[in-house]
């Protein structure tokens, strides 16, 4: 078991799940989400970024894997990202340690790096509610409701809050608010994308980046993105792609593999050949090898 309790949260490893606890007063968006158990087939792997009061523990999940990730494009600062620990200077040490269980069990499980068909981790839990701007969009998991506050437009608050079913969703777009241009959350209709700008789109929260609540509304698009039915697969669509349509399908819960005698022989076996065929160092076998033999 690798543990390392920061102020910033708390990270447990037993060897197939890192378990991410975060700090009392770490970001919105990472409280909101709470306790996050990530399997070792989700991850593409970890590192320890060292500075000069300590450093930052990442880790970095296949393409696809998270819905929150999906949702975020790549536009979540450290800050409010759940997979990012800051570490004080004094536990880097346990850092380092935390990274290298990591990467044995990525090894002796030779998981690959590249992307998934599917979530490997479900979306925040439900009801979820986020945004500021203009409005708050929250979501049940059947509904999407927007309501509007007396900054929104008249075009908006003229109809009152409005309400859609999933069905009606064919894909959501969440950016935030960078510099002086404001970001929003899109939602796209099944009758097709909408025109007008997110100041004016009733299916739109137009938000001004005034307070870190507002990224909340990333936590919406990643449950809404995580239950669109019949979803197609976007984990490698560009930044500044389109909304992004039907997400990859939630994965069906997967017992972990038997920890048993026969199973890490095999695995021994399997490493043996890789060590022989050159693909591992003398250093990677004989760290992935005594990582299996202290698991047996």
């Amino acid at each position: 078991m690798a543990e390392i309790i920061q102020r910033d949260g708390t990270w447990t490893f037993d060897g197939e799940t890192v378990r991410i606890v975060p700090g009392g007063k770490a970001h919105p968006v990472r409280l909101a989400l709470g306790e996050l158990a990530v399997p070792v087939r989700a991850l593409a792997g970890i590192s320890f970024e060292p500075e000069r009061k300590g450093g930052r523990l990442r880790l970095r999940l296949r393409g696809g894997a998270c819905p929150v990730l999906r949702a975020a494009d790549g536009r979540l600062k450290d800050g409010s990202d759940p997979y990012v620990l800051v570490v004080e200077k004094d536990r880097t040490g346990v850092a380092e340690y935390f990274v290298d269980e990591v990467r044995n069990a990525l090894l002796i499980e030779q998981v690959p790096e590249g992307p998934v068909d599917r979530f490997l981790l479900p979306g925040p839990a439900l009801p979820v509610s986020g945004g500021g701007g203009d409005g708050t969009a929250s979501f049940d998991g059947e509904t999407v409701r927007l309501t509007w506050n007396w900054k929104a437009e008249e075009s908006k608050t003229a109809g009152g809050p409005v309400s859609f079913p999933l069905s009606r969703i064919a894909g959501v777009r969440w950016l935030p608010s960078i510099g002086m241009e404001n970001g929003f959350l899109r939602f796209e209709p099944v009758e097709g994308a909408v025109s007008a700008p997110p100041k004016y789109d009733t299916y739109s929260l137009d938000l001004w980046g005034l307070s870190k609540k507002e990224y909340k509304a990333v936590l919406v698009a990643a449950a809404v993105l995580a239950r669109l039915p019949q979803a197609r697969t976007a984990v490698d669509a560009p930044a500044g792609a389109p909304a992004l349509t039907k997400a990859p399908a939630p994965a069906a819960p997967v017992p972990p593999p038997a920890d048993d005698h026969d199973a890490l022989l095999r695995r021994l076996r399997e490493l043996g050949e890789l060590h022989r065929a050159g693909v591992l160092t003398d250093g990677e076998f004989s760290t992935a090898k005594q990582a299996i033999l202290t698991r047996m």
